[in-house]
């Protein structure tokens, strides 16, 4: 038998040891990084809200406009357009081809300016043939007078030979008829000259009718018709013109303007106006309305009202729009002149200043203004600003210059 085997050695546990190295970090110091780390995101937002640009504020705004003091003693407003008192589409009474026209559209010319001619080779052919009538008119009555002398010498001579005796009555009577026939033709060619001279007027006139002229001083507002276009009265014929031109007067510029007849009672003729026009919608020309159409347009229930300008401004011109002001008293010239002036609800009160926020380049720009009279709704004011700005409608009390604003609309 063998012998048993000896039992297993105890292990050497000596040999054993704990690597700390790797221990696993406690709790207590992962919350102190996490706590350190929020406090780092709240002091960079605290910094990034105390310097970021602050927030724009929204706000509304009206305009700086250029008014007149004037306006405070408007009564009523017109529309209507500028009109040339006296106007004239100007004609050939004859009947040919243009072959002239010395204008065009702004020409001025003057009164009795031959302007146009057609073509009067027929008429001034007429012209020429009723002249030589006149001229042979004239030596026909030449020869009657001749014959005239003749017979009252002949007749002289049968008196004086019946006295003596030498010749009979009937020779005397016979001498009488010759007197009397030749006193006959000298009235006939005396008439004939009449005639002829009224032929030979005709027919000037007919050559004049070929030369058209200005009747008055004025100028060319349009041409109908060019060289080699039939012209003909009326323009009958087809494919002809009539007027050759239009012409006005600008010294008789007035605005025709309608008036509402329920507002009648507040205009009168002579009443004093301002008119604006809208190709010069900076300038107020003064007028006054001289005569009132006496009839009422049933389809619009307006009155036909004429306000003359007191002074012709030569940028003024027929057919322009207008606006009529009329006022209810007599202005100084003080009273027209331009002024600024922003709506009373842009003021502000900074440090015992009035002011305004100018708004340019979405910044509001504190101004100080200098306050004028009230005209209506409106504030006079004179400072940095000019017409056309805008400024910052109702600010608010805590509102600065400097400070950034959105424009928001009404």
């Amino acid at each position: 038998m063998s012998a048993p085997m000896p039992p297993p050695a105890p292990p050497d546990l000596s040999s054993l040891t704990i690597d700390r190295s790797i221990a696993p970090v406690p709790r207590r110091r992962r919350r102190r990084w996490w706590w350190g780390a929020l406090a780092a995101a709240i002091v960079a937002a605290l910094l990034a809200w105390q310097f970021a640009p602050p927030r724009a504020r929204a706000v509304q705004t009206i305009p700086v406009v250029t008014t007149y003091p004037a306006q405070q003693f408007v009564v009523l407003n017109a529309t209507g357009y500028v009109v040339a008192q006296r106007k004239a589409a100007i004609a050939s009474k004859a009947t040919g081809r243009l072959e002239w026209l010395g204008v065009a559209e702004g020409s001025r010319v003057k009164a009795g300016e031959i302007i146009a001619r057609i073509d009067s080779r027929d008429v001034v052919a007429q012209e020429a043939g009723a002249q030589a009538a006149v001229r042979a008119a004239k030596a026909g009555l030449a020869q009657a007078e001749v014959e005239l002398r003749d017979a009252r010498a002949q007749q002289k001579r049968s008196e004086d030979l019946v006295a003596k005796g030498f010749v009979s009555q009937a020779s005397l009577d016979t001498a009488k008829w010759r007197t009397d026939r030749a006193a006959a033709g000298v009235a006939s060619a005396q008439a004939a000259i009449a005639v002829a001279e009224a032929n030979a007027r005709n027919a000037q006139i007919a050559v004049d009718y070929t030369q058209i002229r200005a009747p008055f001083d004025g100028v060319i507002l349009s041409k109908s018709a060019n060289v080699g276009d039939l012209v003909t009265p009326f323009s009958s014929a087809t494919d002809s013109k009539g007027a050759v031109v239009t012409m006005a007067d600008m010294s008789t510029l007035e605005v025709e303007a309608d008036v509402s007849e329920s507002s009648l009672s507040k205009v009168k003729v002579g009443q004093l106006c301002e008119i604006t026009l809208d190709a010069l919608p900076d300038t107020r020309f003064r007028g006054r309305i001289s005569r009132m159409v006496p009839t009422v347009d049933r389809a619009k229930a307006t009155v036909m009202t004429k306000v003359q300008f007191e002074r012709i401004d030569p940028r003024v011109l027929p057919e322009m729009s207008a606006k009529v002001s009329f006022l209810s008293q007599e202005v100084t010239p003080e009273e027209e002149k331009p002024i600024l002036a922003v709506g009373t609800d842009a003021l502000a009160q900074r440090g015992g200043r009035s002011v305004v926020f100018a708004v340019r380049d979405d910044v509001a720009v504190e101004v100080q203004v200098t306050l004028g009279q009230r005209i209506g709704g409106l504030t006079a004011i004179a400072g940095a600003v000019r017409s056309g700005d805008r400024v910052v409608k109702s600010p608010p009390p805590d509102l600065a210059g400097g400070a950034p604003v959105k424009v928001v609309p009404k």
